[in-house]
């Protein structure tokens, strides 16, 4: 609308609307467009809009309110006064072709984060959301607490380890200390308390330990390869589990349940053969 369309009369808008006093604020204080709109965060197609007065042009009634009275802060207006012109415009200029949340106005676009930032946040969300399915799905899924464990059978029987592991640096052990030693890579097990509570879950590694914790209450073991585990209880070697692969399920591994248990017992060797001419 051309200022020389508007007429002074009661009831009607002012000579001069908030469009026009906006862009003349601007222009005496030798601003440009595009000073507004780094000043203000503002783009600069709105700000345009804004200046020729084409507040139906903009998303919603709301950035109408909100852009200019960010606007006239930054050109040191009274921002309450241009605010209720710019209603009674809006009012008296008919419907919107949007429809607008009643009571809402937007907040200073000053303050909205940066684009740069609010995609930074979004992909940090998308990769903790990644990072937690991959562990769960890993080390938890699918099956209940303790996750099961198949004992799958090796076509190829691997040679015997060596019962001696060396650990270098390994502290003082506690008296009735528990310490698991595997003695190949690769041993799927799962130690975990009587009542469910999983203590640790995994494929240890040829010389990686495991401590039983002093304050487990009953802790168990389920493995498919008791073969592979040293076992010391106050750092003296105890019997292992089994000789041979086999799956073993809730065995106790409190220090006295382990030297309660029997020995395994021990494979006869057979006897010499007696050849005579």
């Amino acid at each position: 609308m051309d200022e020389e369309e508007i007429v002074s009369h009661d009831g009607e808008l002012p000579l001069e609307g908030v469009a026009q006093k906006l862009r003349r604020a601007r222009e005496e204080q030798k601003l440009s467009l595009a000073d507004m709109a780094g000043r203000t965060r503002i783009a600069l197609r709105h700000i345009e809009l804004i200046e020729r007065g084409d507040f139906a042009e903009l998303p919603a009634r709301t950035y109408a309110i909100g852009f200019t009275r960010t606007y006239a802060r930054e050109l040191g207006l009274d921002e309450n006064q241009l605010l209720a012109e710019l209603r009674e415009e809006l009012a008296q200029g008919g419907a919107h072709r949007h429809s607008y949340a009643p009571g809402f106005e937007p907040g200073d676009p000053a303050k909205v984060p940066p684009p740069g930032i609010v995609w930074a946040s979004i992909i940090a969300v998308l990769l903790l959301a990644i990072g937690a399915y991959v562990f769960y799905a890993r080390f938890y899924a699918p099956g209940a607490d303790p996750a099961p464990i198949v004992a799958e059978a090796e076509s190829v029987p691997a040679p015997a380890p060596s019962t001696a592991v060396p650990e270098p640096n390994v502290p003082t052990a506690l008296p009735d200390e528990v310490v698991f030693t595997a003695l190949e890579d690769g041993v799927r097990v799962s130690f975990y308390e009587a009542g469910g509570r999983r203590l640790e879950q995994k494929l240890m590694a040829r010389g990686e330990r495991f401590v039983v914790p002093a304050d487990a209450r009953d802790p168990r073991i389920w493995t498919g390869r008791p073969d592979a585990f040293a076992i010391t209880i106050g750092g003296q070697p105890a019997p292992k589990l089994a000789e041979q692969q086999v799956t073993v399920r809730d065995v106790a591994i409190t220090a006295q349940a382990l030297r309660e248990r029997p020995q395994p017992a021990a494979t006869p060797e057979p006897a010499p053969q007696v050849v005579t001419d």
